[in-house]
């Protein structure tokens, strides 16, 4: 399977989770994260989106000099690298802090608030590529 063939699987996938995840951050933030039920769901598919957004990265820059390849990105890009980081670090300590307290907390709402600007950019991000999706000559095969 070639580069582009794994790109537009991981791509394709991105966009099929990213409303899923969408969804799921709204409804979190509606209800001050009440309930396990959602909590859970919001992690189950959060976790293959943040798996995927990395292997998006690595399918175009690979681990060798990538820090260096980012530098060279568009501003926006790089925001969206930073909020990616800043959303994923601040999940991992809003779900510790809630398996201890079972409660929605201030990090947790500023997890919310950065994951919602990654999502709007991601979805800029992708609209801005969006021949990428449309292109024939790319197409993966069944085969």
């Amino acid at each position: 399977m070639t580069k582009v063939q794994k790109l537009k699987i991981c791509d394709w996938t991105l966009a099929i989770l990213l409303p899923i995840v969408l969804a799921s951050s709204i409804q979190l933030e509606a209800t001050s994260s009440s309930g396990i039920f959602p909590v859970i769901l919001h992690i189950i598919v959060a976790l293959p989106f943040i798996c995927l957004i990395v292997w998006h990265i690595f399918l175009h820059f690979q681990w060798k000099k990538w820090l260096t390849k980012f530098s060279n990105l568009k501003v926006p890009t790089r925001i969206l690298w930073w909020l990616y980081i800043l959303a994923l670090v601040s999940g991992i300590v809003a779900f510790i802090h809630w398996l201890i307290e079972s409660r929605h907390s201030t990090l947790g709402g500023i997890h919310g608030k950065i994951g919602f600007l990654m999502i709007a950019l991601a979805i800029g991000h992708t609209i801005k590529r969006i021949k990428f999706f449309r292109r024939k000559n790319n197409r993966i095969s069944v085969y």
